[in-house]
């Protein structure tokens, strides 16, 4: 579709998972057993949570908002691209893209953010105990949370409002399975340096920058963990901490990559990889790796369980 003007584009076309039918249907089909996973394991922590006295506390609190994220991260691509993928449209209206956009990076830069004040309140427990409960009290606990929705909301409203203000006038098939920044900056004819430096500039503050604080906390933990005497204390602390890292790294390195890159660079293949890795992969883990091992919200979930089957 070649047109001259933004307002005639009414709709986008996405090219989907891949360019081979039954693949696009596997793909699809896998991404949503992965949505279904996500959903479940994080509505499920967000449920033991708020019914357990003994998990009233600032780490599970910031859990329980993570799992929110994570659901509703997964739940503004996944549901769209199965949707296309069996109705066999992969079209989507102009203001639905814009929506898709926005909530996608509201809820991504809010995701990134959160996990910065989750190390901070491991940090916290772990480097200064005496001193936890003084500190993260519920006040500063609700002030961290509602500052993490403020922001990316925020940042997200002015990056989708420049990014829809362009002319799409090269064409209106997106080189995605999903309305994401890179791609879409590529079907403008206008000059996009501005939408990538307030790209740039966004991502380098709360992707980046959340990225350093987390490392920074760890550091610390490391540092004070090589303190304790008990071998068996240092390798669970240790573990915990590896694990998180792992599943951190992978998050931000993936945004990072896909974000942070000259605009010559865009590979819609590789882009189609990367974007699978921080918008689904990760929101399936993350409640495993910081929940399920937990032991305490393993006896949590058997206590729920036996509940409902003795109802």
């Amino acid at each position: 579709m070649e047109t001259s003007n933004q307002t005639f584009v009414k709709q986008f076309i996405l090219l989907g998972l891949s360019n081979v039918p039954c693949l696009q249907v596997i793909f699809s089909l896998l991404f949503f057993l992965m949505y279904t996973i996500t959903f479940i394991g994080n509505f499920l922590l967000i449920v033991v949570v708020s019914l357990n006295p003994r998990l009233q506390t600032p780490m599970y609190f910031f859990l329980s908002n993570l799992s929110l994220i994570d659901i509703c991260f997964s739940t503004t691509v996944v549901p769209k691209i199965v949707l296309n993928t069996l109705s066999g449209d992969r079209s989507i209206s102009f203001f639905g893209c814009a929506a898709q956009l926005y909530f996608h990076l509201a809820l991504g830069g809010s995701e990134c953010l959160i996990l910065a004040v989750m190390a901070y309140d491991r940090y916290t427990a772990i480097c200064k105990p005496l001193r936890y409960s003084a500190i993260m009290d519920k006040k500063l606990c609700l002030c961290l949370v509602a500052g993490c929705w403020t922001v990316s909301f925020l940042n997200s409203f002015i990056l989708t409002l420049l990014t829809f203000q362009l002319p799409f006038c090269k064409s209106n098939v997106i080189s995605h399975f999903f309305c994401e920044m890179p791609p879409l900056l590529h079907l403008s004819c206008r000059d996009t340096w501005f939408n990538e430096l307030a790209k740039y500039i966004s991502v380098g503050i709360i992707v980046l920058g959340s990225f350093l604080l987390i490392l920074m906390s760890y550091l610390s933990i490391t540092l004070n963990i090589l303190k304790i005497r008990s071998t068996k204390e240092q390798r669970k602390v240790v573990s915990t901490c590896a694990s998180h890292l792992i599943v951190v790294s992978l998050f931000y390195g993936t945004i990072m990559l896909m974000h942070l890159r000259p605009r010559y660079a865009f590979s819609p293949e590789q882009d189609r990889v990367i974007t699978i890795l921080y918008t689904v992969v990760t929101p399936m883990l993350n409640p495993i790796i910081y929940s399920i091992r937990n032991n305490d919200v393993k006896v949590s979930i058997k206590k729920t369980m036996n509940i409902k089957v003795y109802h």
